[in-house]
């Protein structure tokens, strides 16, 4: 659990993209007191315009100034599946250097609790699914996106190590891929969702084709960003084990199972829970997208471009066991509020 007393600083950096947005909206405005900021505590969020994290005095300046007794550490360098391909190097180097200069200095500066934000590119390319907490170092990563993913195993290996020498309660969370407004929809950097979503924008708006890189076969699994943020702040004051925690939403609607129903037999407003090892494919992800954006135009599948990792299922049965009455958000209408907040924010949104 936080600290009670009066000196609960939670810093929370790379605040400003799509989970550090998140975290920020829900300890200041969520309708559940379980997730929002309590009396004794004091948040800060920091960005790259703020710290260059890659730099270690500037880190150790910030911790000079804030002393923080919790961290959340969301800082990254990313991209989406071509930017990783060009920039394994770079990928790998200045994680490193973000994810070494930000745990040293938790260490350094007696922080009591440390969530670092981890992904599924981590686990084997090679393995059998679903995929667990114990199996991040079974194999190597897809090759596609090597460089990312060793960068952040190494989160891993710190806490272990950290925890081991000097007892520090450092740990991280596996989130599935992360979607919600303040997203990153670069078409040559974004993530499948908000690039899908631009993508979809233009060729409305230029009365043009959808065009989807890839086949559409690959599966994938989601997670929103307001309810990851609320697991963010769960883990924090609650989730005390080294050892990493996958957190995989649940997906609901019956228009998802495309493998399962036809189109006579879907029913839009009926609901079921579906297991977290059924993945949605890119083409129905992208087909939805364009029925969110209210999109007339033809989809095209460009098969001349890689597809990635086929799948890389993971299970959340751990985070099941231990927070079991967490309700997610129906992806439908977590998809849905994407393509709107995007329209809504075309001009400043970044791309």
């Amino acid at each position: 659990m936080l600290n009670n007393s009066d000196q609960t600083r939670v810093l929370v950096t790379g605040s400003t993209g799509l989970v550090g947005s998140a975290i920020r909206k829900v300890v200041h405005s969520c309708d559940d007191a379980r997730f929002r900021q309590r009396h004794d505590e004091h948040w800060f969020f920091v960005s790259s315009t703020d710290v260059d994290l890659r730099d270690s005095s500037q880190t150790q300046t910030l911790f000079e100034q804030l002393q923080p007794t919790h961290v959340i550490h969301l800082a990254a360098i990313v991209g989406g599946l071509f930017r990783n391909m060009r920039s394994q190097a770079d990928f790998f180097m200045e994680n490193c250097k973000i994810n070494e200069n930000v745990i040293h200095c938790c260490h350094m500066f007696k922080v009591q609790k440390l969530v670092s934000c981890l992904s599924t590119c981590i686990f084997p390319d090679k393995t059998s699914y679903p995929i667990d907490e114990s199996m991040i170092h079974n194999g190597p990563p897809h090759a596609s996106n090597f460089g990312y993913a060793h960068a952040k195993r190494m989160i891993d290996v710190m806490n272990r190590a950290y925890n081991s020498q000097y007892g520090c309660a450092f740990t991280a969370v596996v989130p599935t891929n992360v979607f919600g407004p303040h997203d990153n929809y670069n078409l040559e950097d974004s993530h499948v969702i908000p690039g899908l979503i631009h993508k979809c924008y233009l060729a409305k708006k230029e009365n043009t084709p959808f065009t989807v890189a890839g086949t559409g076969a690959p599966l994938r699994q989601f997670i929103f960003s307001e309810d990851l943020a609320k697991l963010f702040v769960w883990a924090l004051r609650n989730y005390n084990d080294v050892e990493p925690l996958i957190l995989s939403g649940l997906l609901f609607s019956l228009f998802l199972l495309e493998s399962r129903l036809t189109e006579q037999t879907l029913n839009v407003n009926e609901k079921i829970e579906v297991p977290e090892t059924d993945e949605v494919t890119i083409r129905t992800l992208a087909l939805e997208i364009a029925a969110a954006m209210d999109f007339k135009g033809p989809v095209v599948w460009d098969g001349s471009k890689p597809d990635g990792q086929f799948k890389k299922t993971a299970s959340n049965a751990k985070l099941m066991r231990l927070f079991p009455d967490f309700e997610f958000t129906d992806f439908a209408q977590a998809l849905r509020d994407s393509v709107k907040w995007f329209v809504s924010n075309y001009d400043e949104a970044r791309k």
